[in-house]
C-alpha cells in the first residue's frame, strides 16, 4: 500500500497511472520471456564442462512455466482493467505485480547460486555480467512504476551480491567492490528513467487537457453560432416589422410631401431604411454562410452605385462632424466580381472604420480600375496605426492603442469582417498606414468583363435624385396582420395610391369584415399572429369564400416550413420588408391599375 501512495503522490491522473501501470506489466511479461533463453547458453556450457545439469534445466523449465503464467495473468489484468474503474484496478493489481517484480529478481540470480562450477571464474564473471545487463535493461523499461523496479532490483541485486561473497574467493572483494558501484549507477539511472516516465505522463495529461480544453471551447463556439444563428431566425419576423413599416411610411410621406426642400431628406431617409433592409438579409445570409448551409455566389456588381447608396448612410454623420467625405470613380460603370452583400458589408465596415478615428480632415473612397482589376481604397487622414499593431489589425476584437484613446466604444469586430468577408469571396485585402497621418484600406476585386448592361443588383442600390411617382390604383385590399404599427403603414401607403384598405388581425375579425360586405380585390395575410393562428390557413380559407380574389403571405419569417409548404403549393410568399415598387407592381398585375 505505501508504494501505491508513492505512485499516487506522483500527481498524475489515476488513468496516467494505468497507463504507466501497463507498460511495467508488459515488461515484465518479456522478461519472465526471454529470461529462461538466457540461461541455455550456460546450460550448454555446463554440459561441455561435464558438469551435472539438472538444476539449471530444472530453473529453465520452472521459468519457462513462470512465462506461460505470467501471460496469462497479464490477459486476466487486461480483462479487468476494461471492466473495473482505475482506481480499484491500481488496489488489486499494483501490490500483485510489485510481488510478481520481487520473486522475478530472486528468480534472476538464484541462477548464481545453483550453478555447480565453483571453481571456473570465467564462467561466474560472464553470468554475473549477464544478470546485471538483464537488471539494467530492466532499469529502463521496468521503471514506469518505480515500485516495481525497487521491488525487483533489490531482490536481485542482494542475492547476486550475497553469491559473490558466497562462491567468490580470492575476488569477492573487487567484484563485490564493483557489483555496488555498478548496482549503484543502475538504481541512479532507473530514478532518471522514472522521472521521464512520470514526466510524459504529466505532457501527455496537459496535452490531454488541452485537446478536451479545445474541443469544449470549439463545441461551445460552434454551439454559440447556432444559438446566435437560431435567434436571428426567430426574431427576424419582430425586427422586420418596424422596418416594414418604416418604408411604408415614408413612402407615403414622400408621396404626400409638397415641400420641395424637404425632398433630399426624405430620399436619403428612404434609402436608409432601404440599406437597413438589405443589412438584415446581409446578416441572415452571413448566418447561414457560418452555419455551412448557403455558398457565396459570385456575381457581377455595380460597385459605383453600391457605393452611392453605402455612403448615404454616412452623409449626415460627416457633415456633423465637420469632415469632408468624398467618393472618386471613372466616369464609366465599373463591376466587379463578388458576393453583393459581402462587398456591401465591407464598404459599410471599412467607412464606418475610417470615420470612427478621424477627428480632422476627412476620409476618401476611390474605385480604380488596374486593368482586369479593380482597386476599392479608403482613404483617411485619422490617428493612423502603430507598425507592432498592424499584424493585428484584422483579428477579431483587437482595437490599437490609439483607437482606444478616441473611442471606447466598439468591440474590434469591424475590420475582422472585413477580413472574413473578403476571404469567402477569395479577393485580396489589405492596408497601409503611417502613424498619426492617416490609413488607407483596400480590397482588390476582379473586373467583370462583359455585356455592357446593369447587373441585377444595381436596381436594389440606386439612390435616385427625384422621387418615384407610382400611377394611381383603384379598388379595395384586406391585409390581416396584428401589428397596429403596420397595419397603419399599409393603410397609409395604399390609400394614397386610391386603395381602400381594412385590417383584421384574426380569422374572426377577417371574417366580420367581408360579411359587412367588403370585397376586397386582393388579400395579404401576415403568418406569425398573436392569435395563435396560421396567417396561411386564414388566406386558404379566404381564397375558398372568395374565389375571385388574389393574395399573398407577407411575413419577416424565412426558415419557417409553413410558408416553404405553401411556396411548394403555388401560394406567393413576400418577404419583410416589402418594397413599395413591388407592392404597387403586383397590385396593378392584380387588378387595381
Amino acid at each position: 500500500m505505501r508504494f501505491f501512495q508513492h505512485l499516487q503522490n506522483d500527481g498524475i491522473s489515476p488513468r496516467a497511472q494505468i497507463r504507466l501501470l501497463d507498460n511495467t506489466f508488459m515488461r515484465l511479461v518479456f522478461s519472465f520471456t526471454a529470461v529462461p533463453f538466457v540461461g541455455i547458453p550456460f546450460a550448454i556450457w555446463i554440459y561441455l564442462l561435464g558438469d551435472e545439469l539438472g538444476p539449471t534445466i530444472t530453473w529453465i523449465i520452472v521459468y519457462l512455466l513462470c512465462a506461460v503464467a505470467i501471460r496469462i495473468w497479464h490477459r486476466r489484468y487486461l480483462h479487468e482493467a476494461k471492466e473495473n474503474d482505475e482506481d480499484t484496478v491500481l488496489r488489486r493489481w499494483l501490490p500483485r505485480i510489485n510481488k510478481v517484480a520481487f520473486i522475478h529478481g530472486l528468480g534472476i540470480s538464484s541462477l548464481y547460486l545453483i550453478t555447480p562450477q565453483t571453481h571456473n571464474f570465467d564462467f561466474f564473471l560472464l553470468l554475473n555480467i549477464s544478470i546485471a545487463a538483464i537488471v539494467a535493461a530492466n532499469a529502463t523499461h521496468l521503471t514506469p512504476v518505480i515500485s516495481t523496479f525497487t521491488r525487483f532490483f533489490f531482490a536481485s541485486w542482494g542475492l547476486l551480491n550475497i553469491g559473490i561473497i558466497w562462491r567468490l574467493e580470492d575476488v569477492m572483494f573487487i567484484v563485490l567492490m564493483l557489483n555496488l558501484l555498478y548496482g549503484f549507477a543502475i538504481y541512479r539511472h532507473a530514478l532518471t528513467s522514472h522521472a521521464f516516465f512520470i514526466q510524459q505522463a504529466l505532457l501527455e495529461e496537459q496535452s490531454s487537457r488541452l485537446a478536451e480544453q479545445f474541443r469544449q471551447a470549439k463545441e461551445e463556439a460552434e454551439q454559440a453560432l447556432l444559438d446566435k444563428n437560431q435567434f436571428l431566425t426567430t426574431a427576424s419576423h419582430d425586427l422586420r416589422q418596424p422596418v416594414h413599416a418604416m418604408g411604408f411610411l415614408i413612402e407615403a410621406i414622400i408621396h404626400k410631401n409638397r415641400d420641395d426642400s424637404l425632398m433630399p431628406q426624405l430620399l436619403d431617409l428612404q434609402q436608409s431604411v432601404r440599406s437597413v433592409h438589405l443589412m438584415f438579409n446581409s446578416l441572415l445570409d452571413l448566418s447561414k454562410i457560418e452555419s455551412g448551409n448557403v455558398r457565396t455566389a459570385a456575381t457581377h456588381v455595380d460597385i459605383g452605385a453600391l457605393l452611392d447608396s453605402v455612403v448615404t448612410l454616412f452623409r449626415e454623420e460627416a457633415n456633423s462632424r465637420a469632415l469632408a467625405l468624398r467618393t472618386w470613380r471613372p466616369r464609366r460603370r465599373i463591376s466587379v466580381m463578388g458576393d453583393p452583400l459581402l462587398v456591401r458589408q465591407s464598404l459599410i465596415n471599412l467607412i464606418q472604420n475610417a470615420l470612427r478615428y478621424t477627428q480632422r480632415g476627412g476620409v476618401l473612397i476611390a474605385i480604380r480600375p488596374r486593368g482586369a482589376e479593380c482597386l476599392v481604397e479608403v482613404w483617411d487622414t485619422g490617428v493612423g496605426i502603430a507598425d507592432e499593431e498592424k499584424s493585428k489589425i484584422f483579428s477579431p476584437y483587437y482595437r490599437p492603442e490609439l483607437a482606444w484613446k478616441i473611442d471606447s466604444a466598439g468591440h474590434g469586430l469591424g475590420l475582422a469582417v472585413v477580413a472574413r468577408c473578403a476571404k469567402l469571396m477569395k479577393v485580396k485585402y489589405g492596408m497601409h498606414s503611417v502613424e498619426g497621418k492617416g490609413s488607407r484600406f483596400w480590397m482588390r476585386f476582379t473586373q467583370y468583363i462583359g455585356e455592357d448592361k446593369a447587373p441585377d443588383t444595381a436596381a436594389a442600390y440606386d439612390n435616385t435624385a427625384t422621387p418615384i411617382r407610382y400611377a394611381p390604383l383603384r379598388g379595395a385590399c384586406l391585409v390581416v396582420d396584428d401589428d397596429p404599427l403596420v397595419t397603419s403603414a399599409w393603410e397609409s401607403l395604399m390609400s394614397t395610391w386610391g386603395i381602400t384598405v381594412r385590417c383584421a388581425a384574426s380569422a374572426e375579425e377577417a371574417f366580420a369584415i367581408v360579411e359587412d360586405g367588403f370585397t376586397p380585390f386582393a388579400v395579404l395575410c401576415d403568418q406569425r399572429l398573436r392569435s395563435g393562428e396560421s396567417g396561411f390557413d386564414i388566406l386558404k380559407a379566404l381564397f375558398e369564400r372568395l374565389p375571385d380574389v388574389s393574395g399573398a403571405m407577407v411575413s419577416g419569417e424565412f426558415n419557417s416550413q409553413i410558408l416553404q409548404e405553401a411556396e411548394q403549393e403555388g401560394y406567393l410568399v413576400l418577404r419583410k420588408p416589402l418594397e413599395p415598387a413591388r407592392l404597387h407592381a403586383l397590385l396593378t398585375q392584380w387588378g387595381a391599375g
